[in-house]
């Protein structure tokens, strides 16, 4: 084999390496970009305040003052198929503005508080939205920490959480 046919096919085999990086690295960008996660934003200007990885049965809370009750409430929500679901509210007390009467598949259980706990909701959100309170703060539990809402996003904003690609998140293209 001459000098020449050997250096072509170094040549020709490098560049078959570095078109196969090339795709590979795209193919991974792709699916990074494409991935879902939790978007929390404002729901006027699109500002994204946070987001997590929204991995299949990820949890997060939003505790906050019933504004009719005055008692605390804390909804639970999972992600599911790549949608926000209902999980499980928990509150202290009947009263005007929580529920009374379990629905169908709902069950009643209580936590070591004394604290009524309804799970079996079937409601999906698209998006999920919430006013931050001006009276009470609402407090978002999510990956272990507590964030004040009232800190994070103002009083008597309108925030959304919604579960979007990364891109969107990136691109500020939520809304």
């Amino acid at each position: 084999m001459s000098f020449k046919s050997t250096a072509h096919i170094k040549k020709s085999f490098l560049a078959a390496a570095v078109l196969m990086l090339i795709i590979t690295a795209a193919a991974v960008i792709l699916l990074w970009l494409s991935s879902d996660y939790l978007a929390l934003y404002n729901a006027q200007s699109g500002k994204v305040y946070l987001s997590e990885k929204a991995e299949e049965g990820f949890t997060f809370s939003v505790e906050f003052i019933h504004s009719v009750n005055k008692t605390p409430v804390k909804d639970t929500y999972i992600i599911e198929n790549g949608d926000i679901k209902a999980y499980s509210t928990t509150y202290r007390s009947f009263g005007a503005g929580v529920q009374t009467a379990l629905q169908d598949g709902q069950k009643l259980s209580y936590d070591s508080d004394g604290n009524m706990i309804i799970t079996g909701y079937d409601i999906t959100f698209e998006p999920l939205r919430y006013i931050v309170s001006a009276a009470y703060d609402h407090i978002l539990f999510i990956g272990g920490e507590e964030i004040s809402l009232r800190d994070m996003c103002g009083k008597n904003t309108r925030v959304v959480f919604e579960v979007v690609p990364l891109y969107k998140i990136l691109t500020k293209g939520l809304i």
